[in-house]
């Protein structure tokens, strides 16, 4: 154990400390000035997004797995992550071959060509090595011999990867390991016939091959070890500095175990909630019913997936100052796909609770699924309602819900509950008829006070406040009054939404509330209080960052002005907390692209030809009517969206108003682009489509109509009317609109009083 200790004091006295090695999983993350983030979504692919300090990290790009430059074209599908110092490293899902990657240099893999092609059924990444099984991840029996390459870090923080000379032992060459586990200049591996092994420069000093072979999981932070033992699933540590462990739990079961630089992190077996101990107090780890399926630490950071939505949450350690990181909104795998069936102890996770109908599983092949342990509790203020079964976790419910005795224990509702309606009951025995008349009359006066108050708070949340005026907040901390410095007012009127209420108007922002993303951002579907439907326009990080405060206010001074029946109108707004919210009428019957292109039913020319001219009319008002003009820049089927009502309604126009000296050069753009629209209105074709000839549609519709061969455009999807006069105005419409030469083009106004004509003429279609 001596020697144990010196390991730890290697650690201690390193450059940079270990934090977060070990198991691989479907989130890891990389340490240091470089960490990032990565997890596996839960689309079915297994595609990996990867995120870093307060941005998304775009997709590595990679191109094949077996290239002279060490350079590949796209991120293939993963089965598995792990994370070293400013790099992590997967096993391919179709292939079961490695590939290492940096947030420095996206698309060099770190593998060395000697194993670019070897197939490897495990891997951990340490902090600054790589050790992997061979076999293949998805066999019944993964193991084999163990391979291991250095990462090497260069100019510029940049690294590259070579075959290792100090991890390759010749006494280990022939051994065939089951598990495998990374750390600051060692691995150790679990053999196949029992016991295990370490190896490496610091392995002489580690003296844990007798330990190791009793613990599941195991982590290494910067000064420490913990570990997971295998029958009692307890955790146990190791360390310098026995305030590391000042509240390290004792008698409480984990399932997983994640560390960084001075703490560590467990979700626990019995209601999957996560506790943290070290040296920091974390005291922003997630309280209440929040279980997590996964989870995974840098430095000072720890993010897991929720195992009510598989959605990300991230907390850091209290006293430090890190950068936050802020993980996309998406939903990820709860845990890595396998074959075989689960364990005991464990159930196969479904992804039916998701109410996602296009998501039937979240593994790439139907043969494989995601072993989860099972809970065998709830966290505080829910009770038990189902134990957990083959193909179900146990449900949790809030004792908010509960109804009778079998969960008034746990809910601590016995004593009060019971009590009261037993003391109800003798009063009304003992006193009689009269007390009951006037308990009738108390509890009468109650509800209608109750009721004023109720109609008063929703007669103020009816009265808009100015769109720019300094919302008033009532009730906050300090701390969470973030309000727009500016009191200037517009004539509009708009309402001020708490960031709070619109996080639960869309459920935090969960992936099965999403409409869709715009430029400005993310769109979801809301419900508020009073029943409203809405839809929320969630500003990502890059409009933030390229919109200052002053803009965005001088934005919302337009969008309170803009109202029109044929514009989607903003309803309200929230900034608060570094967030930027648009509110706007919710538009329950989609897109004009999902009608045209998608699986929404399609519309026939009435539809059709009356979309068009609502559509020209919303256009015509931001170009003319609107005080400044506004140029769309970004008119398509998918920014007309359809009413309760079936009207057509422009969306997600420019929200910086046209100051440029040629604002009309700017509309006949718009022009040109509505043009297109007409076109996919009349043939049903995309805009463009790289399995037909030409690709453009105008290059292909253009010159038909030119010859007068327009009526070989017609969508033969749709029953074709008696009279197709209309539709042959509407591809002479469309080719005036779509000339190479703007000064050629009509005016909005002009669309939408020819349109108009086609439409009030009642022509018989």
């Amino acid at each position: 154990m001596q020697s144990f200790f010196f390991l730890l004091l290697l650690l201690l006295f390193s450059c940079i400390g270990a934090s977060g090695f070990g198991s691989m999983g479907p989130i890891s993350a990389a340490f240091g000035d470089n960490g990032f983030f990565c997890a596996i979504d839960a689309s079915g692919k297994q595609d990996v997004t990867c995120w870093t300090k307060n941005t998304t990290l775009p997709s590595p790009s990679f191109s094949s797995l077996a290239t002279s430059s060490g350079y590949l074209s796209s991120i293939p599908a993963m089965s598995s992550l792990s994370g070293g110092e400013g790099f992590l490293c997967g096993i391919l899902a179709n292939s079961s071959q490695a590939l290492c990657w940096s947030s420095i240099y996206l698309g060099r893999d770190l593998v060395p060509s000697i194993y670019s092609n070897t197939a490897y059924s495990h891997i951990a990444a340490g902090k600054d090595h790589v050790c992997a099984i061979r076999g293949s991840y998805f066999s019944d029996h993964e193991s084999g011999t163990i391979d291991c390459w250095d990462i090497v870090k260069g100019a510029n923080n940049s690294l590259t990867s070579t075959q290792s000379s100090q991890f390759y032992d010749q006494s280990i060459s022939n051994l065939v390991f089951s598990k495998v586990v990374s750390g600051e200049g060692y691995s150790c591996g679990r053999v196949r016939e029992g016991g295990a092994v370490c190896w490496g420069p610091n392995s002489a000093s580690l003296g844990v091959s007798s330990v190791l072979d009793n613990y599941r999981v195991l982590a290494s932070g910067m000064r420490s070890l913990c570990g997971i033992l295998e029958e009692s699933n307890e955790v146990k540590c190791w360390g310098i500095s026995n305030d590391s462990f000042s509240s390290l739990p004792v008698g409480t079961q984990f399932v997983s175990l994640t560390a960084g630089a001075n703490h560590f992190c467990g979700i626990r077996e019995d209601n999957h909630a996560v506790e943290c101990w070290g040296s920091f107090n974390l005291s922003s780890v997630p309280k209440g019913g929040a279980g997590f399926t996964a989870i995974a630490s840098s430095d000072f950071t720890t993010c897991g997936i929720r195992e009510d939505d598989l959605v990300i949450d991230c907390w850091f350690a209290s006293g430090t100052s890190p950068p936050e990181y802020n993980p996309p909104l998406e939903l990820f795998s709860p845990g890595l796909c396998g074959p075989g069936s689960c364990g005991e102890g464990e159930f196969v996770f479904n992804a039916s609770f998701l109410n996602e109908p296009d998501l039937t599983s979240l593994c790439f092949r139907k043969d494989l699924n995601i072993c989860s342990p099972c809970g065998s509790n709830c966290s505080q203020g829910f009770f038990l309602s189902s134990p957990c079964t083959e193909n179900a976790d146990r449900v949790c419910t809030a004792c908010s819900l509960c109804q009778n005795s079998s969960c008034w224990g746990v809910c601590g509702m016995q004593s009060s509950a019971q009590k009261q309606w037993h003391h109800l009951r003798r009063l009304v025995i003992i006193i009689g008829p009269s007390a009951l008349g006037f308990l009738l009359i108390l509890i009468s006066c109650c509800v209608f006070s109750r009721s004023m108050v109720t109609r008063k708070e929703e007669g103020s949340k009816k009265q808009f406040k100015s769109c720019i005026g300094k919302p008033k907040l009532e009730n906050d901390n300090a701390s969470d009054s973030h309000q727009l410095t500016s009191t200037t007012s517009c004539p509009g009127m708009a309402q001020v939404f708490r960031l709070s209420e619109l996080k639960d108007a869309t459920n935090r922002f969960k992936e099965f509330n999403k409409l869709g993303r715009g430029r400005y951002g993310l769109v979801y579907k809301a419900v508020l209080t009073d029943g409203r439907q809405v839809a929320v326009k969630r500003a990502n990080a890059a409009t933030i960052i390229h919109t200052n405060s002053r803009d965005f206010e001088m934005e919302l001074e337009v969008l309170c002005n803009v109202r029109h029946c044929n514009i989607v109108n903003l309803l309200g707004y929230c900034s608060e907390m570094g967030e930027r919210l648009l509110v706007y009428e919710y538009m329950p019957h989609g897109t004009l692209h999902d009608h045209l292109h998608g699986e929404l039913s399609p519309l026939n020319w009435s539809f059709r030809l009356k979309i068009a001219m609502q559509a020209a009319k919303g256009l015509e008002y931001l170009h003319k009517e609107a005080k400044p003009p506004i140029v769309h820049r970004n008119v398509k089927t998918s920014n007309i969206l359809l009413d309760s009502e079936w009207g057509a309604r422009i969306a997600d126009f420019g929200l910086l108003t046209a100051n440029e000296k040629d604002i009309g050069g700017d509309m006949k753009t718009d022009v040109y682009n509505f043009g297109i629209i007409l076109l996919e209105i009349l043939s049903g074709r995309k805009a463009y489509d790289k399995d037909s000839t030409p690709p453009s549609i105008v290059d292909w519709a253009i010159p038909l109509i030119k010859q007068g061969k327009a009526a070989a455009i017609i969508d033969r999807y749709v029953a074709l009317p008696r009279n197709f006069e209309p539709l042959l105005k509407l591809a002479d419409i469309a080719e005036l609109a779509v000339r190479e030469n703007p000064n050629s083009r009509p005016t909005m106004l002009d669309l939408a009083t020819w349109l108009e004509q086609i439409v009030t003429d009642g022509l018989t279609l």
